[in-house]
């Protein structure tokens, strides 16, 4: 397959480019990025754009530290637009929000939670419910996502609505748990979900 090549003389120089958040697939901001910024993104798998208020190149991050991490990358169908899948380092707005725009978590924060499950993962504390979970071994986790699927199921027949949520929380907090513990990532369920689609 033909490497396709942004066309930056189409829009006098600068395109602009969208990041997103690759896990959550959260819009964090919109920049713009000239061949150097570019260039130097790819070189450094840094989010580096052109600042028009600067005047410069200037890397995300360069003063704060909340560097964009890149994941990956995509250039649309004209060839004069980007995005940029990225791993934030910190808050990406000036601001201190993690997004230039005034977004929701609503179902995103369950792949924060995958975000959070790794990190105690990687990072245990002896006071992370995770980290004890982890102690306890497969087992005993398989069998805590078993209970709390039998709560949702009682909570679903025979309880308030709200009753239902936080049991259904439970179950899906402990299967991201189990799928951690197991090694297989939540993308693997959801293409192999989209698989059966088909």
């Amino acid at each position: 397959m033909k490497e396709r090549i942004i066309d930056f003389e189409k829009s006098g120089g600068l395109i602009p480019v969208i990041i997103q958040e690759a896990q959550t697939l959260e819009v964090l901001m919109l920049g713009y990025m000239n061949e150097d910024a570019w260039k130097k993104t790819q070189a450094e798998q840094r989010v580096t754009f052109f600042s028009r208020s600067k005047n410069r190149l200037w890397t995300k991050g360069e003063e704060s530290g909340n560097f964009l991490e890149v994941v990956s990358t995509h250039i649309d169908c004209d060839a004069d637009t980007l995005l940029i899948k990225a791993r934030p380092k910190g808050p990406t707005c000036h601001t201190g929000s993690r997004s230039c725009f005034n977004t929701e978590y609503n179902q995103n924060f369950i792949f924060e939670l995958v975000n959070v499950i790794n990190d105690r993962y990687d990072f245990p504390t002896a006071d992370s419910y995770v980290n004890k979970l982890r102690e306890r071994g497969l087992n005993k986790i398989a069998q805590k996502v078993g209970e709390e699927a039998v709560e949702s199921v009682i909570a679903a027949l025979a309880e308030q609505d709200a009753d239902f949520v936080n049991e259904v929380s439970d179950l899906v907090f402990h299967l991201l748990v189990l799928l951690k513990e197991k090694d297989v990532s939540l993308d693997a369920i959801a293409k192999n979900l989209e698989s059966r689609h088909q």
